[in-house]
């Protein structure tokens, strides 16, 4: 069925922590269920919550004790809200590897549960200071009930070769977890949604409170940039709308990046995903 119910979760991590956090994602149920979606992105960093202030020493430490493992506890309760909702999920973590944190969404199926992740390859600014690079190892697009899916996290969206490659991989549905909530953030959705002649969903957190609180935005995008949904402002809730796929074959008919509107001949990228260790045992 091309037609289908796709999601935003605008919600924030709460402040109690990550356990805290899962309950209100949990909480969502059964909304989740009523609306019937087949896909829902929730925002960055939604387990675990996005930096603030100075993370150092203790602070630090702190903030390390709030971030999941991937796969792990926080991750299999999520793969069980998808088969109990049979939804897609999309979801924003602080994924902790050894001694490193990484900005990290992961992918969750009703059937098949656990799908893939995606690490952040840039942090910005202060993330920097506390979040590790991904490498290109992590960088799926799959499928599910909605269409083929993937994922760019805030503002690696701001990145032409990144977009490329996602293009390059047929992506239909973009996700966008971010933690952006400026007007201007509107705009690269739509162009995202006009350019890659895909389905965009966009994910911000609703915050109150602190020195940087976060108004939403959550917007769904049709692929010749038309907002279908949102952007929901200064309240939580989820953002949903109707899609349907199909009308991505006619979007492509006068633009289509990776195919008939490529010049292989004059630009070429190349992406490389190997896993980029920093250590290799030769035996």
């Amino acid at each position: 069925m091309s037609v289908s119910v796709v999601a935003a979760l605008q919600i924030g991590a709460a402040p109690e922590g990550t356990a805290a956090s899962l309950d209100r994602i949990l909480a969502f149920e059964d909304e989740l269920r009523d609306v019937g979606a087949a896909l829902v992105v929730l925002p960055e960093a939604i387990l675990g919550g996005y930096p603030r202030g100075r993370l150092g020493g203790e602070a630090f430490t702190r903030y390390f004790g709030q971030a999941v493992a991937v796969p792990g506890p926080e991750i299999e309760a999520l793969a069980d809200l998808s088969a109990r909702t049979g939804a897609s999920l999309l979801v924003g973590v602080v994924e902790r590897a050894g001694s490193t944190l990484y900005s990290t969404v992961v992918f969750l199926d009703p059937d098949r549960g656990f799908t893939g992740k995606h690490r952040k390859l840039v942090p910005t600014e202060r993330e920097r200071l506390v979040w590790g690079r991904g490498d290109g190892s992590t960088l799926p697009v799959v499928a599910t009930a909605a269409g083929r899916a993937g994922a760019a996290i805030c503002w690696e969206n701001h990145m032409p070769l990144l977009r490329a490659a996602m293009y390059a991989k047929g992506i239909e549905i973009w996700c966008a977890p971010t933690a952006d909530d400026r007007d201007v953030w509107q705009a690269s959705m739509r162009h995202i949604a006009d350019e890659g002649r895909c389905f965009v969903i966009s994910a911000c957190p609703f915050e109150t409170g602190g020195e940087d609180p976060f108004r939403g935005g959550s917007v769904i995008v049709g692929p010749l940039g038309d907002v279908l949904a949102g952007p929901l402002r200064d309240r939580e809730g989820l953002v949903t709308a109707k899609i349907d796929i199909t009308e991505i074959i006619a979007a492509r008919r006068s633009l289509d990046v990776s195919g008939h509107y490529a010049r292989p001949d004059v630009f070429a990228l190349t992406v490389d995903e190997r896993p980029q260790d920093g250590v290799t045992f030769l035996g």
